[in-house]
């Protein structure tokens, strides 16, 4: 899909409302059920159900336009769209380069796939991981062999061809794999924590934009409409807000 290139959005705040110029909301198109692709070739899923939720709540006009998630954040600093949508955990080291609003997700653990019969330790397995994912970080920093790959189907690929051991990834994306895997696919150890919840990210020059969307974030919470958007695409047993 060919990436919108124009400048930066310029927000008023005025005393009738936030009047702006079109806002280009960036995902991967490619995380379900966070974000993905629908059969009529649109972004759909969470994300996309609560983007357009916070725009209209702002009155701001919003496009959905999507990059690959190696070069997300690049872009988003370049200007190509104005916030990061994507399922995107809220760490240090992404917070040095962008700014976030408030967690839109709790924090959701993140868990290993692999071949049924297989029995590792994953801290001494060959263990692959979408590149860029506090998961490829963990999955070094444990001493683990990590194999990363540019998108999440090549990550399940890996562990099919037995290209490595076990996959890691959010449990949320693994879970409907494994279900519908027929077997193919069993969970591995132990589920994982990390991770400060997942936000909207926003270039730093671009405090006003940011602090609409934190403003929208709070009182969608406030009036409890992001929890059913939560249970709806990620089922009954996902966490929530309290």
């Amino acid at each position: 899909m060919k990436k919108l290139i124009l400048g930066a959005a310029i927000l008023a705040l005025t005393a009738g409302g936030v009047h702006a110029q079109t806002i280009r909301m960036g995902t991967e198109g490619a995380y379900p059920p966070y974000n993905f692709i629908n059969d009529d070739g649109e972004v759909d899923g969470f994300e996309r159900e609560l983007g357009d939720a916070l725009c209209e709540r702002a009155q701001l006009t919003c496009e959905w336009v999507t990059n690959d998630w190696d070069s997300i954040i690049p872009n988003l600093v370049s200007g190509n769209y104005d916030t990061i949508i994507a399922g995107m955990s809220i760490t240090d080291e992404r917070d040095e380069v962008i700014d976030f609003t408030q967690p839109y997700l709790p924090p959701d653990p993140s868990a290993f796939m692999a071949l049924p019969g297989t029995d590792i330790d994953v801290a001494e397995g060959v263990i692959a991981a979408q590149a860029g994912t506090i998961q490829a970080s963990y999955i070094a920093d444990i001493g683990a062999t990590l194999v990363e790959f540019a998108t999440p189907d090549e990550t399940i690929a890996a562990v099919r061809n037995g290209e490595a051991d076990a996959v890691m990834a959010d449990k949320a994306y693994l879970e409907p794999i494994v279900a519908e895997s027929g077997g193919e696919f069993v969970f591995l150890g132990d589920d994982v924590a990390m991770g400060d919840g997942i936000g909207m990210g926003i270039r730093e020059s671009d405090a006003e934009l940011r602090d609409t969307f934190d403003t929208m974030i709070s009182e969608m919470k406030e009036e409890n409409l992001i929890n059913p958007m939560i249970v709806k695409w990620f089922g009954e047993d996902a966490t929530i807000w309290e």
